[in-house]
């Protein structure tokens, strides 16, 4: 099999445009239908109907899709590890979209210096992709808010993120803040039953955002109010460009690390999360482990 023919279906799936995917991946329309049609021959099957301005993935090239995705992740791995193999060690990583602006850059950062000689591949899903990932051997390590209690998986919690409400104003109270300008980040499911035990009577925010990045982005710019964690808007609150919201109070999220119980590189992953040290403290509280 052709890695490239999935490569080019994988890439069709995505945007649902056949002349999107041939941009996106240097080729012209022409050669990207080709392969879709070399690859739907091979396996015998339609992956795509083709509706005029509309394509949809057909239950055989839904099916298809994870499977593409196993393949060409793991080829990935097998050759990075293949070409690292001197070191002996590779790592993959795997954070949430909500954690790594906020938390994992900086850990990445030192896990580089620490070990340069480490061949490592880091990515960022949502948690569902990144079980679904470790589940399917492609990452070794994986950090999130909301990790699957699965019986194959390790999962320890390294810390918290507070959270401090935030906005624009000054000497303005909670019931005001939620009742106009308020932005709804995603923080996960818990994050969301907090809010609605914390403020019953909170009216529906007009705009939700699904990143904390985006939001602080939005505050600065337009204005308005968030729940973002104390040390992402330390530099805004400092300016005074930002303000805590006195009487709201602190909402914690913990943070939970989570690799198979199996792996291979249990003294790796161990080295690696020892860089969650004292001088991120101002960042997590006191690690301990979850059954």
């Amino acid at each position: 099999m052709d890695l490239e023919l999935l490569r080019t279906f994988l890439e069709v799936s995505r945007t649902r445009h056949f002349g999107e995917a041939a941009e996106a991946l240097h080729l012209t329309q022409a050669a990207v239908s080709a392969r879709i049609k070399q690859l739907e021959a091979v396996l015998g099957v339609r992956l795509f109907d083709r509706q005029r301005r509309n394509i949809r993935l057909t239950p055989e090239g839904n099916r298809l899709l994870r499977h593409a995705d196993v393949l060409i992740s793991g080829w990935r791995k097998a050759r990075q590890e293949v070409g690292y193999g001197r070191t002996g060690q590779q790592l993959s990583v795997g954070g949430s979209l909500r954690l790594w602006d906020v938390l994992l850059q900086e850990w990445f950062h030192r896990l580089r210096r620490h070990q340069p000689e480490l061949a490592i591949i880091a990515e960022s899903h949502s948690p569902e992709i990144l079980t679904r990932r470790m589940l399917d051997g492609l990452l070794d390590l994986a950090f999130m808010l909301e990790p699957a209690q699965l019986e194959v998986l390790q999962i320890e919690q390294i810390g918290h993120i507070e959270l401090v409400l935030v906005g624009s104003g000054a000497d303005i109270g909670v019931d005001a803040v939620l009742a106009d300008d308020y932005l709804m980040v995603d923080w996960g499911l818990a994050h969301a039953l907090d809010h609605r035990r914390l403020f019953p009577d909170a009216p529906e925010p007009r705009v939700r955002v699904s990143q904390a990045k985006m939001a602080l982005s939005y505050l600065v710019d337009i204005g308005g109010y968030a729940y973002l964690p104390l040390q992402m808007v330390a530099a805004q609150l400092a300016n005074e460009k930002l303000h805590i919201i006195r009487d709201a109070p602190t909402i914690k999220r913990q943070v939970y690390c989570t690799y198979p119980l199996r792996s291979a590189k249990l003294e790796l992953i161990r080295q690696s999360l020892a860089l969650f040290s004292e001088d991120l403290s101002y960042k997590l509280g006191n690690p301990g482990a979850v059954a």
